[in-house]
């Protein structure tokens, strides 16, 4: 490991609104704020909003700043790319912003039946060739039924058509209430704030002139949930890291 995520993981250690719970952590001795972070933590009664898979955090700390009656959670494993919205929100003093570094599949640990009255996802990994790892699959949704309520709200928001296409027949399937649904955000008729917040890799699709995908809709809980047999076109592109980012604008202006 470099040099440089260790002094990363050691700030992380130090941050107060940073909590970290791997799976043995979990198992020795649980969580003991469940059910009361606003209690114990928040200091206040604000709805709770989980950005499940926060990368680096950008949404986290953008709608926390937005939305200062609501308090924001940013939840991932990868700890050294959340120590950027974690020092972000260290800096700049916000005081209704917390990180949560975990594996996303043990989340209902943490928090109550109803404790939880939003969720972001935010360009996850589409997995194409493993529905129950998609974050939007029926094996999730049963996983976030321990902490939603029939009123809660969640928000997917990707690149992936795959992803988009399979959600949006997920929620059409289990008749789930949609709330909006648009196949390219930056020129739809939506006018919200939360336009104005933008990852790094969603700077990187919209650079590579990929249409925004979003999905809104309210969770109900389902005795029986369905799994859609729908074959769908996989996506024909991958993610590109920083340095290589800026060969693929090279090549493509040179065509």
């Amino acid at each position: 490991m470099g040099k440089n995520k260790l002094a990363k993981f050691a700030n992380m250690d130090e941050y107060t609104h940073v909590f970290q719970y791997p799976f043995a952590t979990l198992k020795e001795s649980g969580f003991e704020m469940k059910g009361k972070w606003n209690e114990l933590f928040f200091n206040n009664n604000n709805p709770i909003v989980l950005e499940l898979g926060c990368g680096k955090g950008e949404y986290t700390v953008g709608l926390a700043k937005l939305f200062p009656n609501k308090n924001f959670i940013g939840v991932d494993i990868k700890g050294a790319r959340m120590w950027t919205g974690a020092t972000q929100a260290l800096e700049e003093g916000l005081k209704n912003v917390a990180f949560l570094r975990t594996h996303i599949e043990l989340i209902n640990n943490f928090f109550s039946k109803g404790e939880i009255a939003e969720i972001w996802i935010t360009f996850p990994d589409p997995q194409m060739a493993k529905v129950n790892k998609r974050m939007t699959s029926t094996r999730f949704m049963k996983l976030y039924g321990e902490f939603l309520s029939d009123e809660s709200i969640i928000h997917l928001k990707t690149d992936s058509n795959f992803m988009f296409t399979y959600t949006d027949e997920m929620v059409k399937i289990n008749e789930l209430p949609l709330l909006y649904r648009t196949i390219d955000l930056y020129h739809s008729e939506l006018d919200d704030e939360i336009l104005k917040i933008q990852t790094f890799y969603e700077k990187q699709w919209i650079a590579r002139g990929l249409n925004i995908k979003y999905l809104k809709f309210l969770y109900q809980n389902k005795n029986n949930w369905k799994e859609s047999d729908l074959q769908i076109e996989k996506d024909d592109y991958r993610s590109y890291g920083r340095n290589n980012l800026q060969s693929y604008k090279t090549s493509k202006n040179t065509k």
